[in-house]
């Protein structure tokens, strides 16, 4: 017998939700004892389960073919492990170097493209480090030169391998180092720049330049001392007051160019800034002959 009590309609209009059935599985695993819901699950796999290349980026990674290369016993300011890598020796990700000796290339001139060939193109910078262990090297290092540069191959050199582990090391320690450390220093000290300028003479050096400076007290009285003065001034002799004075004053031009006799001599008194103005207008047409 059908029954017209309208529940039919009730419950057609009824959504039920498409993921009841596993909520209520949810619910009911989680009741049981013992059990762990999702989020716990993530946590305990995201300990037990080390991120990649965290655990070993603060150290220098080692192929296994270099075991036995005795320049890993002088790698001890940086920590260094063993593992599956396809360069000797990795810095970082960016950062992959290749062994070689002279004398082991002569051998097997040949494994060295062979690395070259499973290298590839990784690593941004790529090392070659080459342990010189012959005493005529040249013809060898040429050829190295060569591969180098057909390869994007930065190559280093050391004579022992000590100086190799050490340069591996200097690799791991600058390698998050701004490059502003190991660029010229620009000094912007007048005093200094004198000093720089005065020691660039062949027999002065920049204990003679201080002396220079504490005695005659500026540029301008150096550059009109006598060789007999210059000659008095500890540290100083015949010799290397012959030598000043001439570098000071001899023209900035080279010889064979005409100048007027009123450019040769020394007229009045210079300033730091017109010496150097002087000598960037000498640079500038000495560029243009």
């Amino acid at each position: 017998m059908d029954l017209d009590d309208g529940l039919d309609e009730l419950l057609a209009d009824i959504n039920e939700p498409s993921c009841a059935k596993k909520y209520k599985t949810d619910v009911l695993e989680l009741n049981q004892p013992g059990a762990v819901n999702d989020s716990e699950k993530k946590g305990t796999d995201t300990e037990s389960e080390p991120k990649p290349g965290t655990s070993k980026g603060h150290c220098v990674l080692v192929n296994q073919k270099q075991r036995g290369n005795p320049l890993l016993k002088f790698i001890t300011s940086v920590p260094w492990e063993y593992d599956d890598i396809v360069p000797d020796y990795e810095i970082s990700k960016t950062i992959g170097i290749l062994f070689l000796s002279v004398r082991y290339h002569n051998l097997n001139p040949d494994y060295i493209h062979n690395r070259l060939k499973e290298l590839g193109k990784k690593y941004e910078l790529r090392v070659l480090l080459v342990q010189v262990d012959l005493k005529d090297p040249h013809s060898v290092l040429k050829n190295l030169t060569r591969i180098c540069l057909l390869t994007d191959l930065t190559l280093m050199l050391a004579w022992s391998p000590e100086e190799s582990g050490r340069i591996i090391e200097n690799y791991k320690i600058f390698e998050n180092k701004p490059p502003d450390k190991i660029m010229e220093k620009i000094e912007n000290d007048p005093h200094q720049k004198i000093v720089n300028a005065l020691s660039s003479i062949k027999p002065v050096n920049k204990t003679d330049a201080m002396t220079l400076i504490s005695t005659f007290g500026s540029l301008e009285n150096i550059i009109k001392a006598t060789e007999r003065r210059l000659a008095d001034c500890p540290g100083f002799g015949a010799t290397k007051a012959k030598k000043l004075h001439k570098a000071l004053h001899e023209p900035f031009l080279k010889k064979g160019i005409i100048t007027n006799k009123e450019d040769d001599n020394f007229a009045g008194d210079l300033s730091i800034e017109e010496v150097e103005r002087i000598e960037t207008e000498n640079e500038t047409s000495n560029k243009d002959l």
